[in-house]
């Protein structure tokens, strides 16, 4: 257990010192978050009801689809896959260093957020934090186990940035953060619940976990898991 715990501190470390990790968790999410957010608060008063969650939606997103794949590839893609088989490490233990690395960045991330966003554009904190809290570690799971399949199937490592971005984009443009999901042709609409942040977005804006939201992210979730098992067994036979 201590060997655990020392090697997901390690891989923070690592991650934190990773250029790729803190554009992608960090710069580029405050960075739209200091444009975006004094956009919509000027040009539309009443983002300030939502600004927290569409911002937080956005960072999960980009540090989850664009920040872990390359990690991912690294590990799997590298010297480090055989290391690990020399020495007798389940593989399986790069995924899940990666994830919780990242998942405890993108907290951090989503917590500068929640705290300079009433500061800089005063907009408004959620009614039920314990609902946002829950939604976005949720949202943040199940975003990194979409992420993870990305930095397991691809196996051209020069790639995984194409195939995240191509993730990425549809996202963003149809999870409802940027315009409400009303105004997209009804072919879009439908698109946009293929994926966990048109899901999580709604989850956080709610008063209370309702099934009709929460069970869409606990299937993909679930999808997500299975594959990345079997993704790693064919690594595992390579």
């Amino acid at each position: 257990m201590n060997g655990f715990l020392y090697g997901a501190v390690l891989q923070w470390k690592l991650d934190l010192r990773s250029r790729t990790m803190l554009i992608t968790c960090y710069a580029v999410p405050l960075l739209f978050f200091a444009v975006m957010g004094g956009i919509f608060t000027s040009v539309m008063p009443e983002s300030k009801e939502t600004l927290i969650q569409s911002m937080t939606v956005f960072a999960v997103t980009m540090g989850a689809l664009i920040g872990l794949p390359p990690s991912l590839a690294e590990i799997y893609r590298s010297d480090v896959k055989n290391a690990y088989q020399a020495n007798g490490v389940p593989l399986s233990l790069g995924l899940i260093l990666t994830n919780l690395s990242a998942f405890f960045h993108l907290l951090v991330m989503s917590f500068i957020l929640y705290v300079i966003a009433p500061i800089a554009f005063d907009v408004k904190i959620p009614e039920h934090p314990e609902i946002y809290w829950g939604g976005l570690v949720i949202l943040i799971a199940v975003s990194l186990s979409i992420a993870s399949i990305i930095g397991l199937a691809v196996k051209d490592t020069a790639n995984t940035s194409m195939f995240s971005i191509l993730l990425f984009l549809p996202s963003i443009m149809l999870s409802g953060i940027m315009f409400p999901v009303d105004l997209l042709p009804k072919p879009f609409e439908i698109a946009g619940k293929l994926f966990p942040a048109a899901w999580g977005y709604r989850l956080m804006l709610e008063s209370t976990f309702t099934g009709h939201t929460l069970w869409p992210l606990i299937v993909i979730f679930l999808a997500a898991v299975v594959l990345c098992c079997i993704l790693l067994k064919k690594i595992r036979t390579r």
